[in-house]
């Protein structure tokens, strides 16, 4: 019986968990869920996520949340190489530290810059007052920078030379921005070079694919528009500004 994962692809998690199904050979039925029309919400992934998330995955009768809990899963289930969560205890401790220090430090202002730059002004009405934009670019430089010299350094990955779950799961958050036309590669030669290693390691055509949405969501503003979930979005924005 193959894996269900329910997925959206703008969904920076959910495009982890897809890649390293995918990269893996790890069987599975891609099910997917459109955020934007608050299909997340229906009585029927209710039953699958009562947490009302994505990623979530199915197997059998199994049902799991949480993409790092769904990543590792799949990591013990299917006997993946060893490189992507080592067994050697310290390596393996290194990718524990990176994915427990990504969740504010890169993902938050990541995301934040998606919102602000792309969606605030369709969803509110308005646009992101500028020392709260300015504000959340700093956080995001700031821990950029901790990235390259404290977790990257000079090694061709984050955990040494081979790549694991820690740099799937850097590099869809790093590619989250991109989608509302800020590139945060740009002057950025180290944290460029990794993403290309990143990207030939996954492969380019599985990389793209990923990417597509995200790199071309310069037109789901005008979808929201009518979406059932634009009183919801309107709310979580507000709290982005607090």
């Amino acid at each position: 019986m193959v894996l269900e994962l329910y997925l959206d692809l703008y969904s920076q998690p959910c495009r982890s968990v897809y890649i390293f199904a995918k990269k893996n050979n790890i069987p599975f039925e891609f099910k997917q869920l459109s955020l934007s029309e608050g299909q997340h919400f229906s009585e029927e992934f209710g039953k699958i996520n009562p947490l009302r998330k994505v990623p979530a995955m199915k197997d059998g009768d199994y049902q799991l949340a949480e993409s790092i809990a769904i990543l590792l899963y799949m990591c013990r289930k299917f006997k993946t190489p060893d490189h992507w969560y080592p067994s050697d205890l310290q390596k393996q401790a290194k990718v524990d530290e990176y994915l427990s220090w990504q969740h504010a430090a890169i993902r938050a202002p990541a995301s934040k810059i998606f919102w602000f730059k792309l969606m605030m002004p369709v969803i509110t009405g308005n646009t992101t007052p500028q020392a709260k934009m300015d504000s959340t670019l700093e956080e995001l430089n700031t821990s950029l920078q901790l990235f390259e010299e404290n977790f990257l350094q000079d090694k061709n990955f984050i955990v040494g030379q081979e790549i694991s779950l820690a740099d799937i799961v850097a590099i869809v958050e790093l590619m989250q921005p991109l989608g509302s036309g800020l590139d945060i590669f740009e002057g950025r030669p180290k944290l460029t070079a990794w993403r290309e290693r990143v990207k030939a390691n996954i492969g380019k055509e599985l990389f793209d694919e990923v990417h597509e949405l995200i790199l071309n969501a310069g037109d789901l503003p005008k979808k929201m528009e009518q979406s059932v979930m634009l009183p919801h979005l309107k709310t979580r924005l507000q709290k982005m500004l607090n």
